[in-house]
Protein backbone atom coordinates (compact mmCIF):
# COMPACT_ATOMS: atom_id res chain seq x y z
CA UNK A 1 0.00 0.00 0.00
CA UNK A 2 1.34 3.70 -0.60
CA UNK A 3 -0.04 5.11 2.93
CA UNK A 4 0.08 4.51 6.48
CA UNK A 5 -3.09 4.65 6.98
CA UNK A 6 -4.95 1.10 6.28
CA UNK A 7 -7.67 1.23 3.21
CA UNK A 8 -11.34 1.18 4.34
CA UNK A 9 -13.42 -1.26 3.00
CA UNK A 10 -17.36 -1.90 3.61
CA UNK A 11 -18.33 -5.04 3.04
CA UNK A 12 -22.16 -4.73 2.34
CA UNK A 13 -23.32 -8.91 2.42
CA UNK A 14 -26.46 -9.91 4.16
CA UNK A 15 -24.80 -13.55 4.60
CA UNK A 16 -23.21 -12.87 7.76
CA UNK A 17 -20.98 -15.78 7.61
CA UNK A 18 -19.94 -14.76 4.18
CA UNK A 19 -19.42 -11.35 5.38
CA UNK A 20 -17.56 -12.04 8.19
CA UNK A 21 -14.94 -14.63 5.90
CA UNK A 22 -14.56 -11.42 3.36
CA UNK A 23 -13.91 -9.25 6.43
CA UNK A 24 -11.47 -11.46 7.91
CA UNK A 25 -9.84 -11.84 4.52
CA UNK A 26 -9.40 -8.26 4.32
CA UNK A 27 -8.28 -7.48 7.57
CA UNK A 28 -5.24 -9.90 6.95
CA UNK A 29 -4.36 -8.29 3.82
CA UNK A 30 -3.85 -4.57 4.80
CA UNK A 31 -7.19 -3.38 4.67
CA UNK A 32 -10.08 -1.99 7.51
CA UNK A 33 -13.04 -4.28 6.89
CA UNK A 34 -16.45 -2.78 7.96
CA UNK A 35 -19.65 -4.85 7.59
CA UNK A 36 -23.10 -3.63 6.80
CA UNK A 37 -26.06 -6.45 6.86
CA UNK A 38 -28.61 -4.68 4.19
CA UNK A 39 -28.84 -1.82 1.84
CA UNK A 40 -30.46 0.64 4.72
CA UNK A 41 -27.36 -0.05 6.95
CA UNK A 42 -24.74 0.61 4.20
CA UNK A 43 -26.08 3.45 2.79
CA UNK A 44 -26.39 4.95 6.24
CA UNK A 45 -22.82 4.02 7.17
CA UNK A 46 -22.01 6.03 3.52
CA UNK A 47 -23.52 9.17 5.02
CA UNK A 48 -21.14 9.24 8.32
CA UNK A 49 -17.73 7.91 6.83
CA UNK A 50 -16.19 7.98 3.34
CA UNK A 51 -14.75 4.51 2.62
CA UNK A 52 -11.81 4.12 0.06
CA UNK A 53 -13.25 1.03 -1.43
CA UNK A 54 -16.74 -0.90 -1.03
CA UNK A 55 -18.12 -4.67 -1.70
CA UNK A 56 -21.22 -4.98 -2.24
CA UNK A 57 -24.09 -8.30 -3.12
CA UNK A 58 -26.17 -7.58 -5.47
CA UNK A 59 -28.76 -9.47 -3.83
CA UNK A 60 -29.86 -8.00 -0.45
CA UNK A 61 -33.12 -8.33 1.60
CA UNK A 62 -34.12 -4.65 0.94
CA UNK A 63 -32.82 -4.08 -2.21
CA UNK A 64 -30.71 -4.34 -5.09
CA UNK A 65 -27.02 -3.72 -4.70
CA UNK A 66 -27.37 -1.61 -7.76
CA UNK A 67 -28.67 0.72 -5.41
CA UNK A 68 -26.18 0.71 -3.03
CA UNK A 69 -23.31 1.29 -5.82
CA UNK A 70 -24.87 4.16 -7.55
CA UNK A 71 -25.68 5.89 -3.68
CA UNK A 72 -22.10 5.23 -2.85
CA UNK A 73 -20.81 6.67 -6.45
CA UNK A 74 -22.58 9.39 -6.37
CA UNK A 75 -21.73 10.44 -3.06
CA UNK A 76 -18.23 9.78 -3.46
CA UNK A 77 -16.95 9.34 -7.23
CA UNK A 78 -13.19 7.96 -6.25
CA UNK A 79 -14.52 5.23 -4.22
CA UNK A 80 -13.62 1.58 -5.59
CA UNK A 81 -16.31 -0.64 -5.50
CA UNK A 82 -16.50 -4.59 -6.52
CA UNK A 83 -19.70 -6.26 -6.96
CA UNK A 84 -20.07 -9.89 -6.18
CA UNK A 85 -23.36 -12.05 -7.01
CA UNK A 86 -23.88 -15.90 -6.64
CA UNK A 87 -26.61 -15.43 -10.12
CA UNK A 88 -24.19 -13.24 -12.57
CA UNK A 89 -24.49 -12.85 -15.83
CA UNK A 90 -22.59 -11.00 -18.18
CA UNK A 91 -25.84 -8.01 -18.14
CA UNK A 92 -25.33 -7.57 -14.87
CA UNK A 93 -21.56 -7.32 -15.20
CA UNK A 94 -22.19 -4.59 -18.33
CA UNK A 95 -24.55 -2.97 -15.86
CA UNK A 96 -22.52 -2.37 -12.71
CA UNK A 97 -19.61 -1.59 -14.33
CA UNK A 98 -21.34 1.23 -16.25
CA UNK A 99 -22.77 2.47 -12.78
CA UNK A 100 -19.09 3.14 -11.59
CA UNK A 101 -17.61 -0.72 -10.42
CA UNK A 102 -14.09 -1.44 -11.27
CA UNK A 103 -14.76 -5.38 -10.84
CA UNK A 104 -17.25 -7.98 -10.89
CA UNK A 105 -17.11 -11.35 -9.04
CA UNK A 106 -19.47 -14.25 -8.83
CA UNK A 107 -19.59 -16.65 -6.21
CA UNK A 108 -17.46 -18.65 -4.79
CA UNK A 109 -14.56 -16.13 -5.58
CA UNK A 110 -10.79 -16.35 -4.24
CA UNK A 111 -10.39 -14.09 -1.43
CA UNK A 112 -7.24 -13.21 -2.82
CA UNK A 113 -8.52 -12.47 -6.13
CA UNK A 114 -10.55 -10.06 -4.40
CA UNK A 115 -7.58 -8.48 -2.16
CA UNK A 116 -5.52 -8.18 -5.02
CA UNK A 117 -8.41 -6.26 -7.53
CA UNK A 118 -8.85 -4.25 -4.19
CA UNK A 119 -5.19 -3.36 -3.53
CA UNK A 120 -4.35 -2.49 -7.30
CA UNK A 121 -7.13 -0.26 -7.78
CA UNK A 122 -6.92 1.72 -4.46
CA UNK A 123 -3.39 2.05 -4.78
CA UNK A 124 -3.84 3.55 -8.38
CA UNK A 125 -6.24 6.40 -6.55
CA UNK A 126 -4.29 7.08 -3.95
CA UNK A 127 -1.42 7.45 -6.35
CA UNK A 128 -3.56 9.61 -8.75
CA UNK A 129 -4.45 11.80 -6.14
CA UNK A 130 -1.18 12.37 -4.33
CA UNK A 131 0.27 13.28 -7.77
CA UNK A 132 -2.83 15.75 -7.87
CA UNK A 133 -1.95 16.99 -4.78
CA UNK A 134 1.31 17.48 -5.50
CA UNK A 135 1.08 18.84 -9.05
CA UNK A 136 -1.58 21.61 -7.17
CA UNK A 137 1.58 21.81 -4.23
CA UNK A 138 3.98 22.85 -7.26
CA UNK A 139 1.94 24.96 -8.93
CA UNK A 140 0.89 26.60 -5.22
CA UNK A 141 4.72 26.59 -4.12
CA UNK A 142 6.09 28.72 -6.92
CA UNK A 143 3.35 31.52 -7.72
CA UNK A 144 1.42 33.73 -5.83
CA UNK A 145 -1.19 34.38 -8.22
CA UNK A 146 0.61 35.45 -11.74
CA UNK A 147 3.64 35.96 -9.38
CA UNK A 148 6.20 33.63 -10.33
CA UNK A 149 9.13 31.86 -9.35
CA UNK A 150 11.23 29.21 -7.07
CA UNK A 151 14.47 31.08 -5.76
CA UNK A 152 14.79 31.80 -2.29
CA UNK A 153 14.16 35.41 -2.41
CA UNK A 154 10.59 34.30 -4.00
CA UNK A 155 9.55 32.02 -1.66
CA UNK A 156 10.33 34.47 0.94
CA UNK A 157 7.89 37.34 -1.33
CA UNK A 158 5.02 34.38 -1.44
CA UNK A 159 5.55 34.89 2.32
CA UNK A 160 5.31 38.45 3.12
CA UNK A 161 2.53 39.28 0.55
CA UNK A 162 0.46 36.81 2.56
CA UNK A 163 1.20 37.99 6.05
CA UNK A 164 0.52 41.77 4.46
CA UNK A 165 -1.96 41.56 2.25
CA UNK A 166 -4.83 41.21 5.17
CA UNK A 167 -3.32 44.03 6.97
CA UNK A 168 -4.46 47.85 6.25
CA UNK A 169 -0.49 49.04 6.76
CA UNK A 170 1.39 51.47 4.25
CA UNK A 171 3.58 49.23 2.31
CA UNK A 172 6.57 50.55 -0.02
CA UNK A 173 7.71 48.17 -2.76
CA UNK A 174 11.42 48.58 -4.04
CA UNK A 175 12.58 47.37 -6.97
CA UNK A 176 14.22 47.91 -10.49
CA UNK A 177 12.46 49.05 -13.41
CA UNK A 178 10.23 46.02 -15.28
CA UNK A 179 10.20 44.29 -11.71
CA UNK A 180 6.46 43.79 -11.20
CA UNK A 181 6.11 46.70 -9.09
CA UNK A 182 2.53 47.90 -9.84
CA UNK A 183 1.80 43.53 -10.08
CA UNK A 184 2.51 43.17 -6.61
CA UNK A 185 0.24 45.96 -5.50
CA UNK A 186 -2.35 44.40 -7.09
CA UNK A 187 -2.19 41.48 -5.65
CA UNK A 188 -1.91 42.94 -2.31
CA UNK A 189 -4.93 44.72 -2.65
CA UNK A 190 -6.15 41.24 -4.46
CA UNK A 191 -5.95 39.50 -1.39
CA UNK A 192 -7.16 42.40 0.86
CA UNK A 193 -10.38 43.57 2.76
CA UNK A 194 -10.44 46.40 0.60
CA UNK A 195 -10.40 43.58 -2.37
CA UNK A 196 -14.26 44.63 -3.55
CA UNK A 197 -13.23 48.60 -3.44
CA UNK A 198 -11.20 50.15 -6.33
CA UNK A 199 -7.58 50.04 -6.84
CA UNK A 200 -6.31 52.71 -8.11
CA UNK A 201 -2.75 53.71 -9.95
CA UNK A 202 -0.90 56.76 -10.00
CA UNK A 203 2.38 57.12 -11.72
CA UNK A 204 4.27 60.57 -10.19
CA UNK A 205 6.71 60.58 -13.53
CA UNK A 206 4.36 60.46 -15.89
CA UNK A 207 2.29 63.53 -15.36
CA UNK A 208 3.83 67.06 -16.08
CA UNK A 209 5.38 68.39 -12.34
CA UNK A 210 2.67 71.19 -12.08
CA UNK A 211 -0.24 69.07 -12.34
CA UNK A 212 0.53 66.51 -10.61
CA UNK A 213 -0.99 67.96 -7.15
CA UNK A 214 -4.31 68.17 -8.95
CA UNK A 215 -4.18 64.77 -10.24
CA UNK A 216 -3.48 63.37 -7.02
CA UNK A 217 -5.47 65.65 -4.55
CA UNK A 218 -8.28 66.99 -7.59
CA UNK A 219 -9.01 70.54 -8.27
CA UNK A 220 -12.05 72.90 -8.23
CA UNK A 221 -13.26 74.95 -11.39
CA UNK A 222 -10.84 77.76 -11.89
CA UNK A 223 -8.35 76.72 -9.79
CA UNK A 224 -5.64 77.27 -12.63
CA UNK A 225 -5.65 78.10 -15.96
CA UNK A 226 -7.52 75.55 -18.06
CA UNK A 227 -9.30 74.36 -15.41
CA UNK A 228 -13.12 74.14 -16.60
CA UNK A 229 -14.18 72.39 -14.41
CA UNK A 230 -13.77 70.81 -10.82
CA UNK A 231 -11.73 67.05 -10.94
CA UNK A 232 -11.98 64.28 -8.20
CA UNK A 233 -8.20 63.06 -7.49
CA UNK A 234 -6.61 60.14 -6.82
CA UNK A 235 -7.21 60.18 -3.11
CA UNK A 236 -11.00 60.31 -3.75
CA UNK A 237 -11.39 57.67 -6.32
CA UNK A 238 -9.29 55.99 -4.15
CA UNK A 239 -11.52 56.07 -0.87
CA UNK A 240 -12.44 52.72 0.64
CA UNK A 241 -10.16 51.23 -1.36
CA UNK A 242 -5.82 51.02 -2.41
CA UNK A 243 -4.10 53.67 -3.80
CA UNK A 244 -0.96 53.14 -5.57
CA UNK A 245 1.77 55.94 -6.49
CA UNK A 246 4.41 54.68 -8.43
CA UNK A 247 7.71 56.25 -8.97
CA UNK A 248 7.27 57.96 -5.64
CA UNK A 249 11.00 60.21 -5.87
CA UNK A 250 10.24 61.70 -8.42
CA UNK A 251 7.58 63.78 -6.75
CA UNK A 252 8.84 67.68 -5.42
CA UNK A 253 9.78 68.70 -2.29
CA UNK A 254 6.61 70.56 -2.18
CA UNK A 255 4.99 67.92 -3.07
CA UNK A 256 6.05 65.76 -0.94
CA UNK A 257 4.96 67.79 1.86
CA UNK A 258 1.54 67.79 1.13
CA UNK A 259 1.77 63.87 0.45
CA UNK A 260 3.43 63.67 4.22
CA UNK A 261 0.09 65.52 5.00
CA UNK A 262 -2.29 63.21 3.54
CA UNK A 263 -1.17 60.42 4.96
CA UNK A 264 -0.44 61.48 8.42
CA UNK A 265 -4.32 62.99 8.50
CA UNK A 266 -5.87 61.00 6.54
CA UNK A 267 -7.24 63.94 4.66
CA UNK A 268 -7.07 65.76 1.11
CA UNK A 269 -7.80 69.47 -0.04
CA UNK A 270 -8.37 69.62 -3.85
CA UNK A 271 -6.36 72.56 -5.29
CA UNK A 272 -8.28 76.06 -5.02
CA UNK A 273 -10.64 74.78 -2.04
CA UNK A 274 -9.62 74.79 1.73
CA UNK A 275 -12.13 72.41 2.53
CA UNK A 276 -10.45 69.27 3.81
CA UNK A 277 -12.45 66.07 3.37
CA UNK A 278 -11.11 62.21 4.81
CA UNK A 279 -10.49 59.93 2.67
CA UNK A 280 -10.26 56.02 3.99
CA UNK A 281 -7.26 54.40 1.62
CA UNK A 282 -4.59 51.48 1.81
CA UNK A 283 -1.16 53.37 0.25
CA UNK A 284 0.86 51.26 -1.64
CA UNK A 285 3.88 53.63 -3.08
CA UNK A 286 7.04 52.02 -5.29
CA UNK A 287 10.29 53.49 -6.76
CA UNK A 288 13.28 52.55 -8.40
CA UNK A 289 15.84 54.37 -6.76
CA UNK A 290 17.27 53.73 -3.40
CA UNK A 291 15.10 56.15 -1.18
CA UNK A 292 17.84 56.12 1.46
CA UNK A 293 20.49 58.03 -0.54
CA UNK A 294 17.96 60.37 -1.81
CA UNK A 295 17.43 61.37 2.20
CA UNK A 296 20.90 61.40 2.75
CA UNK A 297 21.04 63.82 -0.69
CA UNK A 298 18.05 65.90 0.67
CA UNK A 299 16.25 65.22 -2.39
CA UNK A 300 13.35 63.11 -0.38
CA UNK A 301 11.80 63.70 2.76
CA UNK A 302 13.07 61.89 5.31
CA UNK A 303 9.91 61.90 7.63
CA UNK A 304 7.62 61.25 4.50
CA UNK A 305 10.13 57.89 3.70
CA UNK A 306 9.75 56.60 7.13
CA UNK A 307 5.56 57.15 6.47
CA UNK A 308 6.05 55.10 3.71
CA UNK A 309 8.52 52.34 4.66
CA UNK A 310 6.21 50.85 7.22
CA UNK A 311 6.39 47.85 5.27
CA UNK A 312 9.34 47.49 2.77
CA UNK A 313 9.15 45.08 0.05
CA UNK A 314 12.11 44.44 -2.17
CA UNK A 315 11.81 42.61 -5.91
CA UNK A 316 14.65 40.80 -6.84
CA UNK A 317 15.85 41.88 -10.69
CA UNK A 318 15.81 38.62 -12.73
CA UNK A 319 19.52 38.65 -13.14
CA UNK A 320 19.92 37.14 -9.57
CA UNK A 321 17.52 34.65 -9.48
CA UNK A 322 18.12 33.30 -13.01
CA UNK A 323 17.00 29.44 -11.87
CA UNK A 324 13.34 30.69 -12.31
CA UNK A 325 13.80 31.66 -16.19
CA UNK A 326 12.90 28.55 -17.43
CA UNK A 327 9.34 28.61 -15.03
CA UNK A 328 9.05 32.00 -16.33
CA UNK A 329 8.83 31.10 -19.86
CA UNK A 330 6.84 28.45 -19.86
CA UNK A 331 4.81 31.00 -18.25
CA UNK A 332 4.66 33.45 -20.72
CA UNK A 333 4.86 31.19 -23.89
CA UNK A 334 1.45 29.76 -22.53
CA UNK A 335 -0.06 33.18 -22.20
CA UNK A 336 1.13 34.43 -25.29
CA UNK A 337 0.29 31.25 -27.25
CA UNK A 338 -3.11 31.57 -25.59
CA UNK A 339 -3.79 35.35 -26.05
CA UNK A 340 -2.51 35.18 -30.03
CA UNK A 341 -4.58 31.45 -30.63
CA UNK A 342 -1.51 29.20 -31.61
CA UNK A 343 -0.83 25.73 -30.37
CA UNK A 344 1.44 25.61 -28.06
CA UNK A 345 5.38 24.52 -28.64
CA UNK A 346 8.15 23.38 -26.47
CA UNK A 347 11.19 25.83 -25.89
CA UNK A 348 14.65 24.21 -26.82
CA UNK A 349 17.55 23.88 -24.40
CA UNK A 350 19.35 26.39 -26.55
CA UNK A 351 17.11 28.51 -26.14
CA UNK A 352 16.67 27.99 -22.44
CA UNK A 353 20.65 28.88 -22.11
CA UNK A 354 20.95 31.85 -23.78
CA UNK A 355 17.83 33.25 -21.78
CA UNK A 356 19.75 32.19 -18.64
CA UNK A 357 22.72 33.57 -19.54
CA UNK A 358 21.30 37.29 -20.90
CA UNK A 359 21.12 40.12 -17.74
CA UNK A 360 17.52 41.37 -18.93
CA UNK A 361 18.42 44.99 -17.77
CA UNK A 362 14.54 45.59 -18.03
CA UNK A 363 13.68 42.15 -16.35
CA UNK A 364 10.76 40.93 -16.09
CA UNK A 365 9.06 43.67 -18.62
CA UNK A 366 11.72 43.21 -21.28
CA UNK A 367 11.62 39.28 -20.73
CA UNK A 368 7.62 39.00 -21.49
CA UNK A 369 8.23 40.74 -24.49
CA UNK A 370 11.05 38.56 -25.76
CA UNK A 371 9.04 35.58 -25.00
CA UNK A 372 6.12 37.07 -27.16
CA UNK A 373 8.85 37.81 -30.13
CA UNK A 374 9.78 34.70 -29.90
CA UNK A 375 6.34 32.85 -30.20
CA UNK A 376 6.13 34.97 -33.23
CA UNK A 377 9.39 34.51 -35.12
CA UNK A 378 8.57 30.42 -34.39
CA UNK A 379 5.36 29.90 -35.39
CA UNK A 380 6.24 27.32 -38.67
CA UNK A 381 8.86 25.61 -36.12
CA UNK A 382 7.96 22.87 -34.14
CA UNK A 383 9.95 24.43 -31.36
CA UNK A 384 11.15 27.60 -29.64
CA UNK A 385 14.82 28.19 -30.83
CA UNK A 386 17.45 30.60 -29.86
CA UNK A 387 17.16 31.95 -33.25
CA UNK A 388 13.79 33.18 -32.10
CA UNK A 389 14.82 35.11 -29.63
CA UNK A 390 15.34 38.82 -30.17
CA UNK A 391 18.93 40.32 -31.79
CA UNK A 392 19.98 41.68 -28.28
CA UNK A 393 19.32 38.70 -26.32
CA UNK A 394 20.83 36.50 -28.44
CA UNK A 395 23.98 38.40 -29.33
CA UNK A 396 24.49 39.82 -25.76
CA UNK A 397 24.17 36.27 -24.44
CA UNK A 398 26.94 34.76 -26.62
CA UNK A 399 30.28 34.51 -25.80
CA UNK A 400 32.63 37.48 -25.69
CA UNK A 401 34.71 36.94 -28.89
CA UNK A 402 37.57 38.02 -27.21
CA UNK A 403 40.21 36.29 -29.58
CA UNK A 404 38.96 38.06 -32.39
CA UNK A 405 39.77 41.30 -30.92
CA UNK A 406 43.65 40.54 -30.32
CA UNK A 407 45.99 41.70 -32.71
CA UNK A 408 49.15 39.37 -33.82
CA UNK A 409 51.94 41.23 -34.42
CA UNK A 410 54.57 39.56 -36.77
CA UNK A 411 56.73 38.91 -33.64
CA UNK A 412 54.43 36.58 -32.66
CA UNK A 413 52.69 37.15 -28.87
CA UNK A 414 53.68 35.48 -25.38
CA UNK A 415 50.58 32.81 -25.20
CA UNK A 416 50.76 32.28 -21.43
CA UNK A 417 51.38 35.92 -20.56
CA UNK A 418 48.27 36.91 -23.12
CA UNK A 419 46.17 33.96 -21.34
CA UNK A 420 47.14 35.13 -17.76
CA UNK A 421 46.20 38.55 -18.68
CA UNK A 422 42.83 37.91 -20.02
CA UNK A 423 41.96 35.56 -16.91
CA UNK A 424 43.20 38.23 -14.84
CA UNK A 425 40.46 41.34 -16.90
CA UNK A 426 38.10 38.91 -16.97
CA UNK A 427 38.11 37.70 -13.22
CA UNK A 428 38.34 41.81 -12.29
CA UNK A 429 35.34 42.61 -14.24
CA UNK A 430 33.17 40.01 -12.60
CA UNK A 431 34.20 41.46 -9.50
CA UNK A 432 33.25 44.72 -10.03
CA UNK A 433 30.10 43.60 -11.51
CA UNK A 434 29.55 41.72 -8.04
CA UNK A 435 30.54 44.20 -5.86
CA UNK A 436 33.37 41.98 -5.24
CA UNK A 437 30.87 38.85 -4.08
CA UNK A 438 33.12 36.17 -4.96
CA UNK A 439 30.20 33.31 -4.93
CA UNK A 440 28.65 35.58 -7.73
CA UNK A 441 31.24 36.37 -9.55
CA UNK A 442 32.36 32.70 -10.03
CA UNK A 443 28.96 32.11 -11.01
CA UNK A 444 29.27 34.22 -13.91
CA UNK A 445 32.32 32.57 -15.01
CA UNK A 446 30.69 29.26 -14.85
CA UNK A 447 33.42 28.54 -12.69
CA UNK A 448 33.60 26.15 -9.14
CA UNK A 449 34.08 28.49 -6.13
CA UNK A 450 37.61 26.60 -5.83
CA UNK A 451 38.50 27.06 -9.06
CA UNK A 452 37.81 31.00 -8.92
CA UNK A 453 39.71 31.38 -5.42
CA UNK A 454 42.94 29.02 -6.93
CA UNK A 455 42.86 31.85 -10.31
CA UNK A 456 42.56 34.48 -7.84
CA UNK A 457 45.69 33.24 -5.80
CA UNK A 458 47.65 32.39 -8.94
CA UNK A 459 46.95 35.85 -10.83
CA UNK A 460 47.35 37.28 -7.66
CA UNK A 461 44.04 39.35 -8.31
CA UNK A 462 42.85 41.41 -5.14
CA UNK A 463 39.07 40.45 -4.44
CA UNK A 464 36.47 41.98 -1.80
CA UNK A 465 35.10 39.04 0.00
Amino acid sequence: MTSLRPASVLVVEDDRDLSQTISDSLDAAGFAAAQAADAADAIDRLKSFAYDAIVIDLHLPDANGMEVLEEAVSRYPQIQAVVITGFGGVSEAVAAMKRGAIDFLIKPFQLSQLSRVLHGSVDQQRLREENAVLRAQLRDRFRFENIIGHHSTMQQLFSTLELIAPMNSTVLIQGETGTGKELIARTIHSHSPRSDQRFVAFNAAAIPEGLVEAELFGHVKGAFTGAVNARVGRFELAHRGTLFIDEVASMSLPLQSKLLRALQEREVERVGESKPMKVDIRVIAATNMDLRKLVKEGAFREDLYYRLNVIPVTLPPLRSRREDIPLLAQHFVRKSCRENGVAQKPISQEALRAMMSYDWPGNIRQFENAIEHAVAMSLTASEIGAESLPEDVRLRSSSIPVASALAIPDEGINFTSVVSQLERDLITRCLEKTGGNKRQAARLLNLSRTTFIDKLQRLNVQGVA
